[in-house]
């Protein structure tokens, strides 16, 4: 600090000597520069607006899986499947033994009796068929509207609405098809079974599912003698009528697959 106040000193005098012809003499003064003491800490300032936020982190290291939870309840069961195809006859069991000789009959003129008990057991034979057939073809009798018969067949009318594949697969696991009529006389035997029973409408087997346009019966033979057609059908609407419906007056009408409605079964009577 002293070497300062000297330089100051001789910097005062240098410029006095050299101004010294254009200034007047004046009283010299020197100042001598000294550091004050440290002055007492200030009051704290207010807090600053908070700063940027920083760069974001690296990910943290994965966790350890979790538990297992607990096994949840049982749903509910689903539909059961159609029946399956009727087995095959099992073989014949082995003849029982011989039974004892019956008492000798009376003599007697026999011969209209012995006929006629003849027909009663043909009659009660074949009813013992059809109440077997029945029994075999109808899981719930109360589905069935009734048997009608013609010479060689026997129809059985289903009233469980199904989709024409399912109806055919009922119809084949009990030994049938749908119905197919196949003549003028088959055909009022189906319509008038329907009417009878307060219907408007049931599935045949009749289709062109293999080739639009041709139409055949459901076990693939041609229909080549007969058809009953309603006028303006077949018609394809929406392009979507693979499948025929019989309505009660005896016509037929191209339907899509797709719809539910009862159906008509047909067996061949020398199958039951």
């Amino acid at each position: 600090m002293v070497s300062c106040v000297v330089v100051t000193v001789l910097v005062l005098l240098l410029v006095r000597s050299a101004h010294s012809q254009h200034m007047a003499e004046e009283p010299c003064s020197v100042q001598i520069l000294v550091p004050g003491l440290k002055g007492e800490a200030g009051e704290k300032g207010e807090k600053g607006a908070p700063g940027r936020p920083g760069r974001v982190g690296p990910p943290g290291d994965t966790g350890p899986p979790g538990l297992k939870g607990q096994k949840g309840i049982m749903g509910h069961y689903g539909k059961m499947g159609p029946s399956g195809f009727k087995g095959l006859k099992g073989d014949m069991g082995e003849p029982g033994p011989k039974g004892s000789d019956g008492d000798p009959g009376l003599p007697c003129e026999c011969a209209p009796l012995r006929k006629m008990i003849g027909e009663m057991d043909n009659h009660v034979a074949q009813l013992s068929n059809e109440l077997k057939f029945i029994k075999n073809a109808l899981p719930s009798p109360a589905a069935v509207a009734g048997v009608k018969e013609t010479d060689s067949k026997v129809y059985l009318l289903v009233k469980e609405e199904k989709r024409y594949r399912d109806a055919e697969l009922y119809c084949q696991g009990r030994g049938g098809h749908l119905a197919m009529p196949k003549d003028a006389a088959a055909n009022r035997a189906i319509a008038g079974y329907i009417t009878e029973a307060g219907l408007s409408r049931v599935y045949i087997g009749i289709n062109d599912l293999e080739s639009e346009g041709h139409f055949v019966y459901v076990e693939r033979s041609p229909m080549s003698t007969f058809s009953k057609w309603r006028e303006g059908e077949p018609n394809n609407a929406y392009e979507n009528e693979d499948c025929v419906e019989l309505v009660s007056s005896g016509e037929w009408v191209d339907v899509a697959c797709s719809l539910t409605m009862y159906f008509v079964c047909e067996f061949d009577k020398d199958r039951i």
